[in-house]
């Protein structure tokens, strides 16, 4: 099994769609190999001023999507029978949120992997009414620790990472198997053409021509950067690795 089809609950579909048609994600389309689905959440407001907000009970700032909108907007993709089937054999409800869980290559690669379908539902204003949570979303998801304006951006960044993972996505499988952060480490130094930049050369190994030389570097160089440049994935790398050296 592997993802098929996305779903974007959204204010501004368009600025999704227009975001998602360019490089390997536009390709991916183009070749069928995962298809884009968007629906506009104003389509199902209930009054004729199309309002889709409105201010939280208990007061505070700012507006929150209504949850009667988002719950037939997202009941024209799928039903609560349909939810309560296993997770990875239906459409999968995530919404963006600076509340939800990071996203990670680790889940990205099993999204891709291990899901049909999914709906990205795209928060905007102040948040949205929990009694939609509660009732339709399956996870909240997170691409950091700061607020957005909305969730169109925080949905493309989902979509890219995962639709790159799909199977066949990516011409050369071994771009994907050599990302930074497959491992839970960082990429090793790369380089290209000219040999010679204002002073400055490459490391000799890679010239040498010697590949389990130069594939022994870019372990040694990989565990360094990390444990230099990201202390807390170097942190999880030894604890899943008691045994590794340290590179400072």
């Amino acid at each position: 099994m592997s993802l098929k089809k996305i779903t974007y609950l959204s204010l501004f579909p368009e600025v999704i769609q227009q975001g998602l048609s360019h490089s390997l994600v536009g390709k991916a389309q183009e070749q069928k190999r995962v298809e884009l689905n968007f629906v506009q959440i104003r389509n199902f407001s209930k009054d004729k001023h199309k309002s889709v907000d409105d201010t939280p009970y208990g007061g505070g700032a700012g507006m929150l999507l209504k949850a009667d909108v988002l719950v037939d907007a997202w009941s024209s993709l799928t039903s609560f029978e349909e939810k309560a089937k296993p997770a990875r054999e239906r459409p999968y409800t995530m919404l963006l949120s600076p509340q939800g869980k990071p996203l990670t290559q680790e889940r990205a690669k099993d999204l891709a992997q291990n899901y049909s379908e999914l709906i990205l539902v795209c928060g905007h204003y102040e948040g949205v009414d929990e009694r939609f949570i509660d009732l339709c979303v399956d996870e909240e998801i997170s691409i950091g620790d700061y607020v957005l304006t909305g969730g169109e951006i925080a949905a493309m960044v989902v979509s890219d990472v995962v639709i790159r993972l799909i199977p066949g996505t990516v011409g050369n499988e071994d771009s994907v198997s050599t990302d930074s952060l497959e491992n839970g480490l960082l990429k090793a130094p790369q380089f290209t053409r000219p040999r010679e930049l204002m002073g400055k050369g490459i490391p000799d190994v890679l010239m040498s021509g010697n590949h389990a030389e130069i594939e022994k570097w870019r372990k040694a160089e990989s565990l360094k950067r990390t444990e230099q440049k990201r202390p807390d994935l170097w942190e999880k790398y030894e604890q899943s690795n008691p045994k590794a050296p340290s590179k400072k």
